[in-house]
């Protein structure tokens, strides 16, 4: 938003130096850029008067001119220009006048043997125009008298300075001068001027077709004004150019510079269409009701403003004429309905789009303008009809001009719905004021002179004050905490003091987040690479996924419900980028539920692809992949650093897992996770190598487990003095009886003396009968004194007892 000084003084007394204030916006929230001193533009260039013209003795397009700039004789300038001639008064360049729009610095010199001392100026060499034919003749750009000497910037309005501030989303009230009128007034304590608005002019209901009707009221608001007695062909008077090239907005004509000015002004963008120009272009009588408000259909033609031709789809919001598309809501007007010199009749419409809406509609067509970048930040529902009135004021200032009807669909007049603001709660959430003088809260006359000079209205109760904020505010201004926010600015930040832990004690990280580091650590440490992942996916044809209400692509369109999916396609990429293999691992959360009940919870999740190895001379050459076991190892060593005993329980039920090779993971006696081999159609499927192994985990279920302070802690005992006894167990069980089952049972049935249980054998074979499989275990024995065999064989039988009771097993002779 590029802010003029000389039309912020016009709105409010402004005191302080440009750099002063440019401090304090910075400071309150509005961040200068740039500050632009347009009398730099024209710093040595003063008003001349051509005395005399003669042609050049040795050139045919050069004249000799003899120029009055107010000294003592005048001079004598060689001028290229056609247009200049005598009697006419024009910029002159001095010698040692720079000149930073076209990086010139004026020296005096001679051109085809004639002297020349100084340069008699156009627009664009001032940095007024683009591109310029011929030098200015200031008498026909300005009305005042003038007079050789004096100087040209405040003739041509450059005696200005701009601010080009960089307003956020949350203030779009910073992008109209009044709203930073009402900045400064509330930061200096100055005096506002600002224009009257009639914020509920008079009207007519709007009635459209059915389907376009509820576009325009989901839109919230869409006004139309019939305005006669217009002429196009009308330049705008010197005060609105002006405005306007400060502003760096193009000028056209004086109708629609008049409407761009009130968008400065107020914040409002309007649109003025040629009335007898949609008549021509519609074949049809126009009237309010023939203008309606919908989606675009695939393939429409429009051509805007900008001479662009575009190609819409359904994504672009329209406004028609007899359903033919003249604008797109919010963005630019088409081409055909525009006020050209011809004009005669307009109608001004003044809207509010919902932000939505117009960042689609200018996203769909690649086009960004003044007014879409002010819809998008949502704009006051109060200023929309207030603001079109304000612009037919100055129209009638510029013509005689008379409105014949205004119409408006939609909910004009919202209700105001007043915040309560508690004493206690400012006083609260902002602390005291601190200096060397005092300590002390907020006094009530201080709450209420930030809040005032923002415009709010107030009404004091007991407890604090019910506070209704000013129209352009009221999007911003919504919660008791938005206006704490605005007193707490408005005061300073920096003079409220702060409010430390006493005593200030070091952070720490806390167990959880100790374990998660850890688990990270070791993860990399057995060779997997932690990658992250998106939250947002597309959607699913086999299972619910949340969608997002406004998706930037299809592609991220829905929250994601594993991680897995993901990781199978890292994996994809790799061996197809001439990777050996793809071990990684991902701590991150999976979403469930509804849209209005989102489920969060957070996996540990990865994939061992392929093969990871420093050489293959070991293999000669040859690709060596880890089989299942070896694979389960890898996730089995983590477990392991982490004091976690995990049991398998056979899992032939997930359609992503090979039906033999996978298992569900056990702990405390609950499952949380699984582990296996992917299913080798889904392998297939995605070019990837059999040996793939998957695993998912419940990450909340590991750090929970690793945190106990059984496990946590770190305890010590004194190492062993007295050896240790080792016996085999050889035992003939059902095939399908998972060794865990059995080691467990050993662990229960071999206490206090056994120290450690491991299966060393598993072995089936016709010679056992059928379904029957041996599983072998050593167990080693240890005492507070060394064991003998009459100690150590009753635990021995015990524990064969145990396990022919509960599983039937026999004795491998």
């Amino acid at each position: 938003m590029r802010v003029s000084l000389s039309w912020l003084q016009q709105l409010v007394q402004v005191n302080d130096s440009v750099d002063a204030l440019a401090e304090r916006l910075s400071m309150a929230g509005f961040e200068v850029d740039e500050i632009d001193d347009l009398s730099a533009r024209a710093r040595g260039v003063v008003v001349g008067k051509v005395i005399e013209r003669e042609k050049h003795p040795d050139a045919d397009k050069l004249s000799v001119c003899r120029v009055d700039v107010g000294a003592a004789e005048p001079l004598q300038i060689v001028c290229g220009a056609a247009n200049v001639r005598a009697g006419i008064h024009v910029p002159v360049a001095r010698v040692g006048a720079v000149l930073p729009a076209v990086n010139l610095t004026i020296k005096a010199g001679e051109l085809r043997g004639v002297a020349s001392n100084g340069m008699i100026c156009s627009l664009s060499e001032l940095g007024l125009e683009n591109d310029s034919d011929g030098i200015a003749v200031l008498d026909d750009l300005v009305e005042a008298t003038l007079e050789p000497g004096a100087a040209a910037a405040s003739v041509l309005g450059l005696d200005d300075t701009v601010l080009d501030l960089a307003i956020t989303a949350n203030r779009p009230d910073g992008l109209s001068m009044v709203g930073i009128a009402r900045e400064v007034a509330a930061l200096t304590g100055a005096p506002l001027n600002l224009p009257a608005l009639t914020l509920n002019p008079d009207h007519q209901s709007l009635n459209t077709s059915e389907a376009s009707d509820a576009a325009m009221r989901r839109g919230g608001l869409y006004g139309l004004t019939s305005i006669e007695g217009i002429d196009g062909s009308v330049s705008s008077p010197a005060w609105v150019k002006d405005r306007l090239e400060r502003a760096g907005i193009n000028r056209v004509n004086a109708v629609v510079d008049v409407t761009n000015v009130v968008m400065l002004e107020q914040g409002q963008p309007l649109h003025a269409f040629d009335a007898d120009a949609l008549e021509q272009l519609t074949g049809q009588p126009v009237d309010a009701a023939s203008f309606g408000l919908r989606q675009a259909r695939e393939g429409e033609a429009f051509t805007g403003l900008d001479d662009r031709e575009l190609v819409l789809d359904p994504r672009a919001q329209v406004v028609t004429c007899h359903d033919r598309p003249v604008a797109l809501a919010g963005v630019i007007g088409s081409r055909e309905s525009g006020v050209t010199e011809a004009t005669r009749r307009i109608w001004l419409e003044s809207a509010m789009f919902t932000p939505s809406s117009v960042r689609e509609t200018a996203r769909s067509v690649g086009l960004r303008t003044d007014a879409s970048a002010r819809f998008e930040k949502g704009l006051p529902k109060d200023l929309t009809l207030a603001c079109s009135v304000r612009a037919v004021e100055l129209l009638e200032d510029l013509f005689r001009c008379r409105v014949t009807g205004r119409w408006v669909c939609g909910d004009v007049s919202p209700e105001s719905k007043p915040v309560l603001l508690r004493r206690e709660a400012l006083q609260r959430l902002l602390g005291s004021l601190e200096s060397q003088e005092e300590v002390r809260h907020l006094e009530d006359a201080e709450i209420e002179r930030c809040l005032t000079a923002l415009g709010c209205e107030l009404t004091a109760m007991d407890e604090g004050w019910q506070v209704i904020a000013p129209p352009s505010r009221r999007q911003d201004l919504c919660r008791e905490v938005d206006l704490i926010e605005e007193v707490a600015r408005l005061v300073g930040f920096d003079r409220f003091g702060s409010h430390l832990p006493d005593p200030i004690v070091p952070g720490r990280l806390t167990p959880t987040q100790q374990a998660e580091r850890r688990l990270r650590r070791l993860f990399s440490g057995c060779g997997l690479q932690e990658i992250t992942t998106l939250s947002l996916v597309g959607p699913s044809e086999t299972e619910h996924r949340i969608p997002l209400t406004n998706p930037l692509l299809a592609e991220t369109s829905h929250l994601r419900t594993n991680l897995w999916e993901e990781h199978l396609q890292v994996c994809v990429r790799n061996l197809k980028a001439s990777q050996t293999g793809c071990w990684i691992f991902e701590l991150g959360h999976t979403f469930s539920g509804r849209a209005d009940a989102v489920d969060q919870s957070a996996s540990l999740s990865g994939m061992i692809c392929g093969e990871r190895r420093l050489e293959r001379w070991s293999s000669s050459g040859k690709p060596v992949h880890l089989d299942y076991f070896e694979a389960r190892g890898v996730l089995g060593q983590v477990m392991q650093a982490l004091k976690l005993e995990i049991s398998d329980r056979r899992l032939d039920s997930d359609a992503r897992l090979h039906p033999g090779r996978a298992a569900t993971l056990i702990l405390e006696g609950r499952p949380f996770g699984c582990f296996g081999q992917l299913h080798p159609a889904l392998a297939e499927a995605h070019d990837l190598p059999e040996a793939t192994y998957l695993f998912e985990l419940d990450l909340s279920r590991v750090l929970e487990a690793a945190t106990r302070s059984n496990r946590w802690v770190t305890g010590f005992r004194p190492f062993p003095t007295v050896p240790f006894s080792e016996r085999d167990l050889a035992l003939v069980v059902d095939q399908q009886c998972p060794s865990s089952d059995l080691m467990q049972a050993i662990r229960k049935a071999g206490k206090p003396l056994l120290e450690q249980v491991e299966l060393i054998d598993r072995f089936e074979g016709d010679q056992l009968g059928a379904g029957k499989a041996s599983q072998a275990f050593r167990l080693r024995y240890r005492g507070k004194s060394t064991l003998k065999d009459e100690e150590v064989q009753p635990v021995h039988d015990k524990i064969r007892k145990a396990l022919e009771k509960q599983f039937g097993a026999e004795l491998r002779s």
